[in-house]
């Protein structure tokens, strides 16, 4: 037997201890954006610190002006050095009466098709995620007693709420997080049976608005047409931000935006997608946004404009006539090539600005920026990647781009200087940031075996 093959055999022996461990930190409400739950937050912190600890890392928790971040250290092999990131808070549950089970109380489920399921908020996102790694240096450990290469852990605290102290964190600590390359497992596979490395991102750019308006909440029949009414505004502005073929409206918004090139376009029109069938899963049938693009297209290379939350005025049950004193609404961006966040941040101001009424206000809220990102796939440690995910799935791992946003990879990219290797075993049915998110038991299990091979192959010199 082979050294990877007896730590294979150790995941699979171990197995249900992995799954024990996954459900106790799952039972932590962790959820970053909400201070009721800042104690707990930091729980779950001080949990994984424990647990790498309990297998040989240098760990600690680090404080920082928000939510800390834990560092683990395994530097004793030679060689190669590896960076894993990864982030322990989850989103916030609402609506709690979608779910079918305490989403804090993880269960498993089986499907009619016989195959299980682990169900609970933060199940894919990430806390399975990254255990799919802990779980690889553990059996590693068991096993050799080491690691075959050089490891340091990062674990954030913030992703879900904007990640703003990570930035100071990594320009304070960049010589002590110096890499090879960087691994971050926080995306999703090509199908179920097919594994990917996701080689490209869009950037994000998020922003609230509050629109204010009266002093108060005023009754509609006094002052119903009178008064301004920050509903009608917000919606107006809503409205602007599209045209009627779906193109987004602000000015310079698709500068360093170029058209799809066409070897990467027949590319991806060679996988094996159904647009009718990825807008069926979630019942829907019509493409949105903008005309004459595919949805893959659409997810992977244009960027977007979505209205994320909005509300203003009585929302309770019955009926109250009001005209509200304020209303806001959560709009992202995702942004793709070379667009610049910050000038799309400014713009979009400039944009509301210009149709708020002389006696309104708004107040705008940031909540993180961060640039497309994309690597050359040719690069070893990618190919490496690639070697291991197709040994162990049995099917070739293919090369994707990624519809949604990882800030983190965009700053360890500027910031640190090294590539970034994004290999992820979620699934588009996954139901991360919903009700009833789940994580496939087999995901969970094979993406362990996955980075046991991953390992094993970065640790050998890309020459050799």
């Amino acid at each position: 037997m082979s050294q990877v093959d007896a730590v294979l055999a150790q995941v699979d022996a171990d197995f249900d201890n992995a799954l024990a461990r996954l459900f106790e930190v799952l039972r932590m409400r962790s959820i970053s954006t909400d201070p009721e739950f800042t104690a707990e937050t930091r729980a779950c912190a001080e949990w994984h610190a424990r647990d790498l600890a309990s297998i040989g890392f240098d760990a600690s928790v680090r404080d920082t002006p928000g939510h800390p971040i834990v560092v683990a250290h395994d530097h004793a092999a030679e060689g190669t050095k590896v960076l894993f990131y990864g982030h322990y808070d989850v989103q916030p549950v609402d609506p709690l009466e979608l779910w079918d089970t305490d989403p804090f109380e993880p269960s498993l489920v089986t499907r009619p098709d016989g195959s299980r399921q682990i169900v609970a908020r933060g199940a894919a996102d990430d806390k399975g995620q990254l255990m799919t790694f802990v779980e690889a240096c553990r059996a590693w450990k068991s096993v050799t007693g080491s690691l075959p290469l050089g490891v340091t852990v990062l674990l954030e605290g913030e992703e879900e709420s904007g990640g703003v102290n990570l930035p100071g964190f990594l320009e304070a600590n960049t010589d002590e997080l110096q890499a090879d390359v960087a691994l971050i497992c926080d995306t999703n596979m090509w199908d179920a049976d097919t594994p990917a490395i996701t080689t490209s991102l869009r950037g994000l750019c998020g922003e609230e608005i509050v629109i204010h308006a009266s002093d108060r909440d005023l009754h509609s029949g006094f002052y119903g047409s009178a008064a301004a009414n920050p509903n009608h505004i917000l919606a107006r502005i809503i409205a602007d931000l599209r045209d009627e073929t779906g193109r987004i409206t602000l000015p310079g918004f698709y500068d360093g935006v170029p058209d799809l090139p066409e070897a990467l376009r027949e590319s991806w029109a060679k996988l094996d997608f159904s647009e009718d069938a990825f807008l069926g899963e979630v019942g829907l049938s019509v493409p949105a946004g903008e005309k004459g693009r595919s949805v893959l297209e659409q997810t992977w290379s244009r960027p977007t404009c979505e209205v994320n939350g909005m509300g203003g005025g009585y929302q309770g049950a019955g009926f109250k006539t009001v005209i509200p004193a304020m209303a806001s609404a959560k709009i992202s961006f995702r942004l793709v090539f070379d667009q610049d966040p910050h000038k799309i941040r400014a713009a979009f101001r400039d944009f509301v600005q210009a149709r708020i009424p002389a006696d309104c206000r708004v107040e705008f809220i940031e909540h993180g920026a961060g640039r497309a990102i994309a690597f050359d796939v040719g690069a070893p440690p990618f190919q490496q990647t690639q070697e291991a995910l197709t040994e162990e799935w049995g099917k070739p791992a293919a090369f994707i781009g990624g519809g949604g946003s990882i800030p983190v990879a965009t700053l360890i990219k500027d910031r640190l200087g090294m590539d970034v290797v994004m290999a992820g075993f979620g699934l588009s049915d996954d139901r991360i940031h919903s009700p009833n998110e789940k994580y496939d038991l087999r995901s969970f299990h094979k993406g362990i075996r996955s980075w046991v091979r991953i390992l094993a192959k970065l640790a050998v010199p890309s020459s050799a």
